[in-house]
């Protein structure tokens, strides 16, 4: 059997869940699920101290339920709370504990990937940025006829 892979998608691939693997390691090293990492490092993002939750759902890729399960157990610890607004919608707030563990953890996170990505040239970053969305773009587009 022919190889299907050129040797630079595999170094992609590599990469790519080099990448993932990081991220893992940087939530264990914070004590914190990947999934509960996720809706904190969602709203710390947010730049406020809530977030919707559809749009946790909608942007992380997780199920719906690994993120409840996470969700409920960041309640239970008493990091996190749910308010209704508009209906339906949900959104999770921090508690002030969830304030105080946010800071020590995906803060910190996010502190060293700015720090990361502004240590690159702008023209750096746009190209980064360029091929990436226009990687996913071309990816998403693509599967849709599998």
């Amino acid at each position: 059997m022919r190889e299907l892979l050129s040797e630079d998608m595999k170094r992609f691939n590599y990469l790519a869940n080099e990448i993932d693997n990081a991220y893992h390691e940087a939530a264990l090293k914070l004590h914190l699920s990947d999934s509960s990492m996720l809706i904190l490092y969602a709203i710390c993002s947010g730049g406020k101290n809530y977030y919707p939750l559809c749009d946790i759902y909608n942007l992380s890729g997780v199920s719906k339920q690994t993120l409840n399960s996470a969700l409920r157990k960041l309640e239970s610890e008493g990091i996190v709370y749910l308010k209704l607004f508009g209906g339906k919608k949900k959104l999770i707030y921090l508690t002030e504990k969830g304030k105080d563990i946010v800071s020590n953890t995906v803060a910190r996170l996010i502190e060293i990937e700015n720090m990361i990505f502004n240590s690159w040239t702008k023209d750096e970053q746009n190209i980064y940025l360029e091929l990436t969305q226009r990687y996913l773009s071309d990816f998403k587009e693509k599967i849709e006829y599998l």
